[in-house]
This record gives C-alpha cells, structure tokens and sequence, in this order.
C-alpha cells in the first residue's frame, strides 16, 4: 500500500521557519516527481514547489529565495525547508508523488497545517 505521510507542520510566527518532511512507503521516490502544494481555505490547491527525479527543482514566484525542496533518498524522504513565512503563507501543504512514464501513479498526502501569525 503506497502511503505519503506529511509532517513538520505546525504555527510559527511571521519570520520563522518550518521543515516539512514527506515520508513515503510503498514506492521509491526517486522515480516519481514530487511536489509539495498547499490550499488556504477559500483557495484553489497550488503548486508551491517540485523536485524530479534527476533533482531539478522549480518554485512558485511567491516562495522563491524562501522556500527549498530536497531529497534524501536513503530515506525516502522528500523535505521542504520554509523560511522567512509571512502569514500568507498559512495553509494546508500537501505532499504529491507522479511518475512520468506509464502508468502516471499519482499519489496525495492527507496534508500538514502550517499556520503563519503575524
């Protein structure tokens, strides 16, 4: 059973930082692109920030510089490492896994709250 189990969530304060931590089992995430996303409420679910396989990243404008995503594939982990929040960055994040090739799996986390004050 393929399972994405998000984590390091929590409520920091405007400036502060959060590592979010991504733990899969049931597949290798090396192979699938992984993608952390998140969803204010009101909001449509948006791409925050993704890393392949080969380990190309890419970010949202409203993240880059703030933001960074990493592998550790010793540990089938993928983390996002947050700084400098600022409120509006509070939301739900959700961890993504897709692979490319057929059959494109596709796998969701159940999400971590990360919630900003100001």
């Amino acid at each position: 059973q393929v399972q994405l189990v998000e984590s390091g969530g929590g409520l920091v304060q405007a400036g502060g930082s959060l590592r979010l931590s991504c733990a899969a089992s049931g597949l290798t995430l090396n192979n699938y692109v992984i993608s952390w996303y998140r969803q204010a409420p009101g909001k449509q679910r948006g791409l925050v920030a993704e890393i392949t396989s080969g380990g190309t990243t890419n970010y949202a404008v409203a993240v880059k510089g703030r933001f960074t995503i990493s592998r550790d594939n010793a540990k089938n982990t993928v983390y996002l490492q947050t700084n400098a929040l600022k409120p509006e960055d509070t939301a739900v994040y959700y961890c993504n896994a897709f692979l490319v090739t057929a059959p494109k799996y596709n796998y969701w986390g159940q999400g971590t709250q990360v919630t900003v004050s100001s």
